[in-house]
């Protein structure tokens, strides 16, 4: 690969970087309005019954994807065959999955809900599986394109301010249903923005029919990477299983707002999946190594630079943040603390699988069971022990939160030490001038949380901001590089476009 191409990498994946990172910051500002409604218009036990269902509905969408979300930039890089043919056949693929899982859920209601009694419609929830996946799908097809605006339009704009304002709305009809009817609404009209653009971009494919034979092909070929999506998404969602196996709704709630404002940094990793995948995906089809390596670890330290601001700035403020949701909510602050933590520990591990999804899908699929297999053991082994040792229910539930940043830590390193290894180049972003960041963001921070309780207003609007700004300051000036710096720098001319190899076959797929 030559300089100027890995300098157009760079400049790729931080310009998608930056166009999805300005969606993060407004899918924050409609996230935390929805928290607010749900926490003290709902409450934490109707909330709790909200996200189990929702977690169940959720994993069905993620397997019934089939791994195209990642797979679809690999099937369009190597084939001859015209684009908007695959992607209708992985549209298609990925109705007929949804279709089977949905099936499977109205027949069996109560996974959704095992501790509540089923209320009217609400084992037709499992319709909205066709939505969630069919917008996956598009949104895959139209990234490949380095059309990351339609992520950010449907995923955080339509998507959660939807969500938030029918929340709000349904809150003076009925409060029992209306956090789920709110939810398939959002997700519906994210659906339509999501096809919308697809549709413009691709078009209907002319003398497309459905091959059988394709199709099963595709579905066969993308089940390592389907079950290593699943496994990556069921991590961040199995210690809300396993607390409503243990405790009742209310905890579930209190968990999941903590869960929820943790999660936000995890959308600074997805920032980069849509143009990581096709940048990877490239020059791998043209055997240069070295490139992915080096593209692996500039986004991975963004990702942790990032994640570690944001961290830091919802963290060290945590009463302040859990107590804005409602006053129940602030015994979760302990398990937020750890959330996030989890979330900074698990960069490496999730832009490192970014390329072993291609690279070597079965032994990264191994890494992730093991992964969640000890994530499990964990969760229940300090849920028991914490309990046994008499603490209350709110240090009970923060147990899943430590077995979760364990069990990412040790992905983290596996599955870095496997790539690192295949590719021949180290691909750790971890650089130490965040550790000075750090510092001297936390110093900032614990000088506002020693403000008096009734100024928790000032914690949280100049002491956020206070944190991020000294953290970024530091990292900047210790931490970047030129290629750092490319992140935040505009060009004129718009986005690059991809120079596609020709057709050699199927990329690397390992072991």
């Amino acid at each position: 690969m030559s300089a100027i191409e890995g300098r157009e990498d760079i400049a790729a994946l931080a310009r998608g970087g930056r166009t999805n990172f300005f969606g993060f910051l407004i899918r924050l500002a409609a996230r935390l309005p929805f928290l607010f409604i749900a926490g003290r218009l709902y409450g934490a036990e109707v909330l709790g019954r909200f996200a189990y269902a929702v977690l169940v509905v959720e994993f069905a969408a993620q397997i019934a994807t089939l791994g195209l979300k990642r797979g679809l930039a690999q099937q369009l890089s190597t084939t001859d065959k015209p684009h908007a043919c695959v992607v209708m056949d992985a549209l298609l693929v990925a109705f007929l999955a949804s279709a089977i899982a949905t099936v499977a859920l109205m027949l069996f209601p109560r996974a959704m809900f095992p501790n509540s009694p089923i209320n009217g419609l609400e084992w037709l929830l499992p319709l909205i599986v066709f939505a969630v996946a069919g917008s996956d799908v598009s949104l895959a097809a139209l990234a490949y394109r380095h059309n990351v605006g339609a992520t950010v339009t449907a995923r955080a704009i339509v998507e959660p301010w939807t969500l938030s304002i029918a929340a709000f709305g349904w809150a003076f009809i009925s409060t029992r249903d209306g956090l789920i009817i709110a939810y398939v609404i959002s997700m519906t009209a994210a659906l339509a923005a999501s096809l919308l653009p697809f549709f413009r971009s691709y078009g209907f494919p002319e003398g497309w029919r459905p091959e059988p034979g394709t199709l099963w092909r595709l579905a066969r070929r993308n089940t390592p990477l389907a079950a290593a999506d699943a496994i990556e998404w069921g991590s961040r969602r199995l210690d809300i299983a396993i607390l409503g196996l243990f405790f009742a709704p209310y905890y579930v709630g209190v968990y999941y707002v903590a869960q929820q404002v943790a999660s936000l940094p995890q959308k600074l990793k997805t920032s980069f999946d849509p143009i990581l995948g096709p940048v990877i995906t490239q020059r791998l089809a043209e055997g240069d190594k070295k490139a992915v390596a080096r593209q692996v670890r500039q986004v991975g330290f963004w990702i942790i630079a990032a994640q570690g601001g944001v961290a830091l700035a919802l963290g060290i403020p945590g009463e302040a943040v859990m107590g804005l949701v409602g006053p129940n909510f602030v015994g979760g602050t302990g398990a937020l603390g750890f959330l996030l933590a989890a979330e900074v520990v698990a960069a490496t591990a999730v832009v490192s699988e970014a390329a072993l999804v291609y690279v070597a899908r079965h032994r990264n699929l191994m890494i992730s069971l093991i992964s969640i297999g000890a994530q499990a053991v964990l969760s229940i082994i300090l849920i028991v022990t914490i309990r046994g040792l008499g603490f209350p229910y709110p240090y009970q539930a923060a147990g899943p939160a430590v077995a979760l940043m364990l069990a990412l830590g040790l992905s983290s390193v596996l599955k870095a030490r496997l790539l690192s290894g295949i590719l021949g180049a180290p691909v750790q972003g971890w650089r130490w001038p965040l550790i000075w960041a750090a510092a001297a963001a936390t110093l900032i921070g614990w000088l506002f949380t020693l403000l008096p309780r009734s100024h928790e207003w000032a914690e949280l609007a100049f002491g956020i901001p206070s944190i991020l700004i000294v953290f970024g300051a530091v990292v900047w000036k210790r931490g970047f590089t030129s290629d750092d710096r490319e992140l935040f720098r505009t060009r004129k001319g718009g986005s690059i476009e991809p120079t596609l190899p020709p057709p050699t076959g199927a990329v690397e797929s390992g072991g």
